[in-house]
């Protein structure tokens, strides 16, 4: 096992091109990574520079760590050698809470059966569609509403309170500082009222996925959502980021959002989230 630095990180990600979709989290960590992006991660493979597993884990050098919840993230080719670095090799620290996201969900069994060895409790968080877009000219523009184009802009840090009390996952100090973060250091869009105040927007993940997408109740149905995805995908494709985001089996109306929208999906392939530790 080892551990990579920032020019090994920069190969890799090369590498991961070659494996979308399946890599897509994964790339997108490194692709933060690699354009000086916060991260309190560091990278290990199994063997280099032909690797065929390789996990993103918290770094336990860097002190701003403990300030986030505790990711892991990995793409592998070879479930054996996955098993190897996680039941033998020590690959991630199983004596505190983490969570493994975005995972190929056919190892989900074998996570269980090395969790079970560790006496380490786990449980099924999420199950999702990744959805990406393999070429911007796959993006659907018909019936773009230039009004509301011209109201699309970018949230700055003073929203971050107001994108925290509506996510599910925020209204909480943590969620500030991952809100805070990704606002500050990611691309973002948003429409704005009269006021200049932001009613709905649409945020990056650190892992550089598409996430967060929301509209105040009172402002719905007026199709900002759409005009949000189409702005932030020619975005990110003139940036330089991959575009793609993951959707929760039960979330039917977003699917078919992103599926409308040019959005496409492996569809023998479902990614999985863990919570281990708990």
């Amino acid at each position: 096992m080892k551990v990579l630095n920032k020019d090994e990180i920069q190969t890799a990600e090369e590498v991961l091109l070659q494996h979308f979709p399946k890599s897509l989290k994964v790339y997108g960590f490194l692709h933060g990574i690699n354009r000086n992006k916060p991260s309190t991660l560091e990278v290990v493979v199994d063997t280099w520079p032909d690797f065929k597993v390789i996990i993103c884990r918290p770094d336990p050098k860097n002190r701003r760590a403990l300030e986030f919840m505790k990711k892991v993230t990995y793409y592998s080719m070879d479930e054996q050698i996955l098993r190897r670095m996680l039941a033998e090799e020590n690959a991630i620290d199983w004596s505190t809470y983490f969570l493994i996201g975005g995972f190929d969900f056919s190892h989900a069994s074998m996570l269980k059966e090395v969790s079970a060895e560790r006496e380490v409790n786990n449980k099924g968080f999420t199950l999702v569609h990744l959805m990406y877009l393999p070429d911007i000219s796959s993006l659907i523009t018909a019936d773009i509403d230039s009004e509301l184009e011209s109201r699309v802009s970018s949230l700055d840090p003073s929203h971050t309170e107001l994108v925290n009390q509506t996510w599910k996952f925020g209204n909480n100090e943590q969620g500030f500082r991952n809100i805070k973060n990704l606002i500050s250091n990611f691309p973002s869009c948003c429409i704005t009222d009269d006021q200049g105040q932001p009613v709905s927007w649409i945020l990056l993940y650190d892992y550089c996925a598409l996430g967060i997408l929301y509209t105040l109740p009172e402002h719905r149905g007026k199709g900002y959502a759409k005009v949000l995805i189409r702005s932030m995908a020619r975005k990110l494709h003139a940036e330089g980021y991959p575009v793609y985001c993951f959707i929760e089996e039960e979330n039917a109306l977003s699917y078919k959002l992103f599926k409308n929208l040019g959005f496409t999906e492996d569809p023998s392939y479902r990614a999985g989230w863990f919570e281990f530790n708990f």
